[in-house]
């Protein structure tokens, strides 16, 4: 009879625990880091964001498209940086004591990938509900309309949302723009024919 009882009682605690979970995953759904990018902010979600890093020791490499900054070595791994304000057609941004590195894993062609994002400075994690989040404007934006996800509403102001999964796309990256660029695949896979070491 105790083996029953105790069968019985076990669903309840395994529904809760899962109903926990859910909860957690809805919060983090949420949940938006928010940074700063040529006197302008920005927001991303905060789920496939692995760590922030201070900007350095980055290995330039030559024949990358020109918003490629280089490649760094995290803990063995080789992973290329972008600077986003050069992904979105601005100019480079300029290295100061806030600039940081954001380390985001994307989805790549032979599975998970990190990558970094090189940033002004960043501000804070919030939480945007999502009946606070605008659909992205389909004209007038200063980047391109796809890598917006939405507008969201922070104290009174509207954030621009980034879609990462687009800014990030393999396929769109690793386009070269001529036939001498070596493709982001090859950078992160350690294949750099440049001989350069990495610290």
């Amino acid at each position: 009879m105790n083996e029953t009882r105790a069968t019985g009682l076990s669903p309840p605690r395994q529904q809760g625990s899962q109903n926990q979970a859910n909860q957690q995953s809805l919060l983090l759904q949420q949940q938006y880091l928010t940074f700063m990018l040529g006197g302008e902010t920005y927001a991303m979600g905060i789920l496939a964001i692995k760590e922030i890093i201070e900007y350095g020791n980055l290995t330039v490499v030559p024949r990358v498209p020109g918003f490629v900054r280089g490649v760094i070595n995290l803990r063995g791994a080789v992973v290329p940086v972008i600077d986003l304000s050069a992904r979105f057609g601005k100019p480079v941004t300029k290295v100061t004591r806030r600039t940081c590195i954001v380390i985001i894993e994307v989805a790549g062609e032979h599975g998970q990938q990190d990558m970094g994002v090189m940033v002004d400075a960043v501000n804070a994690v919030l939480d945007i509900l999502p009946q606070e989040i605008e659909p992205a404007p389909s004209f007038g934006a200063s980047i391109r309309a796809d890598f917006i996800s939405g507008m969201g509403k922070v104290n009174g102001k509207f954030v621009i949302i980034l879609d990462m999964r687009q800014v990030l796309d393999i396929n769109d990256l690793s386009a070269p723009a001529s036939g001498r660029q070596n493709s982001l695949a090859a950078i992160s896979a350690g294949a750099i024919n440049a001989g350069a070491t990495l610290n």
